[in-house]
């Protein structure tokens, strides 16, 4: 540091205004009195001996004049106060240098050792902070040595679980050092830490742990199909290993207690829900007899199953419906379970009685069968017997429930089966053909007012029909569709030329009897049933249905007294 003074009275141009600096006292004066000098011209005050220590002196007050005429003039005093900088010249120490620790084996982030350490150095500056490194005793790096919040010490953990069997014992040596390098050559403070790893008992290990075998799907019960075996770690125990199966999901597996040999328990099979990507997974436990504390150990054993040919192929559909004559055939599928190749491309023959009456024919992909009638059948229900083999030839029969139906009942379950919204077979004036609404209701002589005669006649109740006595007005007949050549097109075809002739005012409206249900006794009126057309019409007058043309002549014939 650098001291000044000036005279107000004279310049430095003159004698007078040259001013001279010296110390003339110090205080503390340790380690000597004369630590410090000062440049008499300048001022500049510098350390002139060694041995400055700031833990013992931190702080030096020197008491300076300065004199004028170049020391020969007037005296004045001041004061210097020169403070003290720490210097890293104090080394770490370990308050203890020599631990004895125990640690359990196989644990990782276990606290092994704190090691406290004292720094002379300034609190809180990089000569005081400090850090530590292990330097010997820990070849496999299963510690590590940190240091701790309160700076001043180091902990040690380990990072690897330690091994009773392999390393009983660890000495590691650890050394202390600050963040700032040494001022000089200061020795270095060193640590023993001796680890005994405390034996526990582990569970039995399995070798591999998961073991991977490859096994047809129709091995034989009682077959052996590998011996899986475990070793139990803890050399120092006499103990010994039980096996038992901890997950065997399809139940097909059994192991042997003493042995580890595993055998088949049920049949396998390759196309179990249990089976993923043709591989079967159990799960296999070892369990040692530890007297304080057994331990469990597991392995992974999965079974590659080879697929053989043990599922016949089978016809997915059971029931069929199918017109009695000039039918399109139907396409059946065929599945497998084995797949390939094993599978497909499948063949059919019918059997027995079948072959009389249907016929098959393989699709492109040989992967369905067309079954159609060679002849017209009867309508009823038919059992019809396929045999359906792979292409190792390996078959199973197929039943077939076939419904031959007519033409119409087919056409009526084809609309049934393809409308959206189901529609009544008959119109609505179809049924008042037959029903008659007469918003009469009640007792008395009243009910005798109605004219049964209405019921044998039978009027239509369209609205271009207005009287009985009126030959109808017709008008031209509707175009009907004519039969298609593509044979799935015959339900449409049927379908429209059924809509067709429902809605043709030119059809005969009565050409059957009319036959009621029985309504009970006990009316005045009588039954219904007792009323029918070749009976009741004595007291009306049908002559004019002959004029109604040669469309009407049933009907003039059935009530005109004409063909019974």
């Amino acid at each position: 540091m650098t001291v000044t003074a000036t005279d107000a009275d004279d310049t430095k141009d003159t004698n007078n205004g040259i001013v001279f600096y010296a110390i003339i006292s110090q205080e503390p004066q340790y380690p000597k009195p004369n630590m410090f000098d000062i440049n008499s011209s300048t001022g500049t005050i510098r350390v002139r001996e060694p041995g400055m220590d700031r833990e013992q002196w931190p702080k030096y007050t020197l008491v300076i004049t300065a004199t004028d005429n170049e020391g020969a003039g007037f005296p004045t005093t001041g004061t210097a106060v020169i403070t003290i900088t720490d210097s890293n010249d104090n080394p770490p120490q370990f308050e203890q240098t020599s631990h004895t620790v125990s640690v359990p084996e196989n644990k990782v982030g276990a606290a092994v050792a704190t090691l406290s350490v004292t720094d002379g150095d300034e609190v809180g500056s990089p000569a005081w902070s400090t850090k530590y490194r292990i330097i010997s005793g820990d070849k496999g790096g299963f510690f590590n040595v940190s240091t701790g919040p309160k700076q001043l010490e180091g902990i040690i953990t380990t990072v690897k679980p330690l091994d009773f069997e392999k390393t009983k014992q660890y000495v590691l040596s650890v050394i202390v050092e600050n963040d700032d390098p040494f001022v000089g050559p200061l020795p270095t403070a060193t640590a023993t830490v001796t680890v005994n790893v405390d034996d526990i008992n582990e569970p039995p290990e399995f070798s591999p742990k998961e073991k991977i075998i490859y096994k047809s799907e129709d091995e034989p019960v009682d077959k052996e199909l590998v011996i899986y075996t475990a070793t139990d770690p803890d050399t120092g125990k006499a103990q010994k290993i039980t096996y038992k199966m901890g997950d065997d999901p399809a139940g097909w597996l059994s192991v042997s207690p003493e042995t580890g040999a595993i055998k088949v328990r049920n049949l396998m099979d390759r196309e179990s829900t249990y089976v993923k990507d043709g591989k079967y997974k159990a799960i296999v436990l070892a369990v040692d007899n530890d007297a304080t504390s057994p331990a469990t150990g597991t392995g992974t054993l999965i079974i590659e199953l080879e697929n053989v040919n043990d599922n016949p192929p089978v016809i997915n559909e059971r029931t069929i419906r199918i017109c009695n004559r000039e039918s399109a055939p139907v396409l059946l599928s065929i599945t497998d379970k084995d797949g390939p190749p094993f599978a497909a491309p499948f063949s059919v023959e019918t059997q027995g009685e079948t072959s009389k009456n249907w016929s098959t024919l393989m699709n492109d992909t040989s992967t369905g069968v067309y079954l159609q009638l060679k002849t017209q059948l009867e309508q009823g229900e038919y059992n019809v017997v396929l045999r359906v083999y792979d292409q190792h030839k390996l078959y199973q029969d197929s039943s077939i429930q076939a419904s031959v139906l007519l033409l119409l009942l087919l056409l009526l379950f084809l609309r049934r089966k393809n409308s959206t919204k189901k529609e009544p077979l008959l119109s609505e004036d179809d049924i008042r053909d037959n029903i008659y609404y007469y918003d009469e209701e009640g007792g008395g002589e009243d009910d005798q007012d109605y004219d049964l005669s209405v019921l044998h006649r039978g009027l239509d109740n369209r609205p271009e029909v207005f009287r009985n006595d009126v030959a109808p007005t017709f008008l031209p007949a509707p175009q009907y569709r004519p039969r298609p050549a593509n044979p799935e097109e015959i339900g449409t075809f049927i379908d429209d030329n059924l809509k067709a002739a429902d809605n043709d005012p030119t059809a005969p409206p009565y050409d059957s009897l009319l036959v009621f249900d029985y309504e009970g006794g006990g009316s005045d009126a009588g039954s219904l049933s007792s009323l029918n057309s070749s009976s009741s019409g004595h007291d009306q007058d049908y002559d004019f249905l002959n004029e109604w043309g040669p469309r009407f002549k049933k009907l003039a014939d059935m009530f005109g007294g004409g063909e019974d």
